[in-house]
């Protein structure tokens, strides 16, 4: 058995700074660790902002799958810190303000964890084209443990919904 057991995958976005080496430099920080092993790195893709204030540039994203050996919350943890260590301050104020770097715990196995501050699969994954596009590249038949449906799937009836 892999001394990383638990497969992850997260979903990267940026719309400040430099943005494309700002996710890279996420994923290197991120396979830098002895405890979470990137895998696979999906396209990076520009899509417009979903939220916030008016006025924002385009964001860059993109999906990875890790291998950790970390717990959800462990995960959750060691991207808050990437985010940090990469010019990252939350406001809890302003939700989906610009960001120079936002890493998201979209699975993590098929697990389904429902605290305060910790919902895996992330809450809103099924609806953001600008997640299930870059996931699907990369995972396209894993499922969503919630709904029961793949993520090439969810992509589908995803791009159904917005034409």
């Amino acid at each position: 058995m892999s001394r990383l057991p638990h497969q992850a995958y997260i979903g990267l976005g940026a719309n400040l700074g430099a943005k494309e080496s700002t996710l890279r430099g996420a994923l290197a920080r991120l396979s830098a660790r002895t405890d979470v092993a990137v895998e696979r790195v999906s396209s990076m893709i520009e899509t417009e902002p979903v939220g916030g204030p008016p006025g924002q540039q385009l964001y860059l994203n993109a999906a990875a799958a890790l291998r950790t050996s970390l717990t959800p919350r462990g995960l959750l943890a060691v991207l808050l810190t990437v985010e940090h260590e990469l010019g990252r301050r939350r406001d809890p104020a302003e939700r989906n303000a610009p960001r120079s770097i936002d890493l998201d715990l979209l699975l993590y196995e098929e697990r389904i964890v429902d605290e305060p501050d910790l919902q895996v699969p992330h809450p809103r994954m099924h609806e953001r084209f600008f997640v299930l596009k870059p996931l699907a590249e990369i995972a396209p038949q894993a499922v969503h443990p919630g709904l029961g449906k793949t993520i090439s799937q969810l992509l589908a009836e995803c791009v159904a919904r917005e034409s």
